[in-house]
């Protein structure tokens, strides 16, 4: 059976992606940000930094950083290394939009992770992660295998998406790159807000 990472841990603290309109927005990338002080970001022996929520923890990022870390450290669990490149508003890091490009190596593969966290007026954030590998099969035999269930959109010769009323929000996309196939796995999730963050009830 062709084994292909999921997605699963995003049914539950998820995500998705929200653009506003901001003129006063500037972006700025930084690639292999500083690392922090020993904190909630400091990782165990052995084990890598995750180099994603270190960023978001140095620019400044607060309210959307539980959704980050969480993603963050899912994605990396289990890999050799990562790193990431990002884009802030310096201006305004709390209250702008995060872009994030992470690449992650694994033993005997590596894989790339996007993420956008954008803070929105409700006090939550809206979020937007794509994990994108490529697997030495073809894409039919991994609808196949995987996908069963899902409903299929072709929206090219070589381009289908594939997606679970199961699971509102996520699609999967495979893309025929012969010998292999381009795999994006995408989740979005609108005022997702820190479960440790609400109110014990009375």
């Amino acid at each position: 059976m062709i084994s292909i990472p999921t997605f699963s841990f995003l049914r539950q603290a998820l995500l998705a992606c929200a653009f506003f309109g901001a003129p006063s927005f500037q972006a700025h990338a930084q690639v292999t940000p500083q690392r922090p002080p020993a904190g909630p970001v400091a990782s165990a022996p052995g084990v890598p930094l995750d180099a994603l929520t270190a960023a978001a923890t140095n620019v400044g990022v607060k309210r959307c950083l539980p959704a980050i870390s969480r993603l963050s450290a899912l994605t990396v669990n289990g890999s050799t290394g990562n790193d990431v490149l990002v884009d802030w508003d310096r201006k305004n890091p709390d209250g702008g939009p995060f872009f994030s490009l992470s690449g992650v190596e694994y033993k005997n593969a590596s894989l790339a992770f996007s993420l956008t966290a954008v803070p929105d007026a409700t006090g939550g954030c809206s979020v937007a992660a794509e994990r994108i590998s490529v697997a030495p099969f073809a894409c039919r035999s991994i609808a196949q295998q995987e996908l069963g269930g899902y409903q299929a959109t072709q929206l090219l010769a070589t381009f289908t998406v594939y997606v679970d009323a199961r699971d509102p929000g996520a699609s999967v996309t495979l893309i025929d790159s012969p010998p292999g196939c381009l795999i994006i796995r995408r989740h979005v999730e609108y005022d997702w807000k820190d479960p440790a963050s609400r109110a014990p009830r009375r």
